[in-house]
């Protein structure tokens, strides 16, 4: 019979040793892979880093950077510049409402009361903003100041010159104004009903070839600034040529080496931008004293507006993607290129 003890419970059945940190195994591994948070603060500190670096290649070139941001700044206030004083030409003769007016001559017999009823029911109708009763006295009188012909007009045994209601419209739309002209028309006591936007249709014809100049010359100059940036950051690339090729020999991703480069040409764009604006502030203040004192001189008190705020954050805005797309444009170019030899 053996002599061998038999072992108690407790010893037979040993505790399982407790988890160092939970959600590890015992080798030290994660069950889901590496903790989120550290990779983005892996992404985060790249990006950081290269942004860092960027601005201190930068800073080494003050001079060369300072007038590739100015060419660039210059490109983008041409067509801004344009574009910002077609929207004050458009204000320069006054509301579009009042250059479309409609004028309503009535019948001579017309007296003032009816004329001032007849203002009445035109105001309220739908499609229109404003309308006036010029009665045949105020007429005849406004006639003799312009025309100069007030003694020969003394002499005419009666007015020959009807009352009138000038109507605004409360758009400006050819059809509806030919279809509120019509309907005008046939209202009691309207002799005629004339509607005169040969003029209005010329400034729009004006401003529409103005539009489509704008348009045509900003397609150009940004494929003139996505060249400059291209070229610049080619040049970036050539003078950092053996580094990258270390850096891809060690296993650098692409994402990697293009990243410095892509905050160079966003930089670049940023400079652009705020120069840009600067550049359209000052001119258009700087053109503003002259166009003040010709306004002046007939009796208008028109003065151009300023760089609004919204027009100077997308100018800002697109000069950044501007310098990224290019950026981004000249490294792929170039990527292949920069395979270890």
């Amino acid at each position: 019979m053996s002599s061998a003890r038999t072992p108690k419970v407790s010893e037979r059945v040993a505790p399982k040793p407790a988890d160092p940190q939970p959600g590890k195994k015992r080798g030290g591994h994660d069950d889901d892979g590496p903790d989120f948070r550290t990779l983005l603060n892996a992404w985060l500190e790249s990006h950081r880093a290269s942004l860092a670096d960027s601005l201190r290649r930068l800073a080494k070139q003050p001079i060369g950077s300072f007038f590739t941001c100015m060419v660039m700044a210059v490109a983008l206030s041409m067509p801004m510049g344009l574009s910002l004083l077609l929207k004050n030409v458009e204000q320069l003769g006054g509301s579009w409402q009042r250059a479309a007016q409609i004028s309503l001559y009535l019948q001579l017999d017309t007296g003032g009361k009816e004329g001032e009823a007849l203002r009445e029911e035109i105001k309220a109708m739908p499609g229109v903003a404003d309308a006036q009763y010029v009665s045949r006295e105020q007429a005849l009188e406004e006639f003799q100041q312009q025309s100069g012909l007030g003694e020969a007009l003394r002499e005419l045994p009666d007015n020959p010159l009807p009352g009138v209601v000038v109507v605004t419209p409360s758009e400006v739309d050819k059809p509806a104004l030919e279809a509120l002209r019509q309907r005008l028309a046939e209202l009691p006591r309207v002799e005629v009903a004339q509607l005169d936007l040969v003029w209005v249709e010329r400034l729009a014809a004006i401003l529409k070839l103005g539009d489509r100049f704008v348009f045509g010359l900003a397609v150009m100059l940004i494929s003139a600034l996505l060249l400059v940036i291209g070229n610049t950051i080619r040049l970036h690339i050539e003078n950092r040529r053996v580094e990258i090729e270390v850096i891809k020999l060690v296993g650098g991703t692409d994402s990697y080496v293009r990243r410095p480069f892509l905050y160079m040409g966003a930089l670049y764009g940023l400079g652009a931008g705020l120069l840009a604006w600067g550049i359209l502030a000052f001119g258009l203040n700087w053109l503003n004293d002259a166009v003040v004192g010709l306004s002046g001189l007939y009796g208008s008190n028109f003065a151009l507006a300023g760089v609004p705020a919204s027009d100077g954050l997308s100018l800002l805005i697109g000069a950044v993607l501007l310098g990224y797309i290019g950026a981004w444009i000249a490294v792929a170019r170039h990527l292949n290129e920069l395979a270890p030899r």
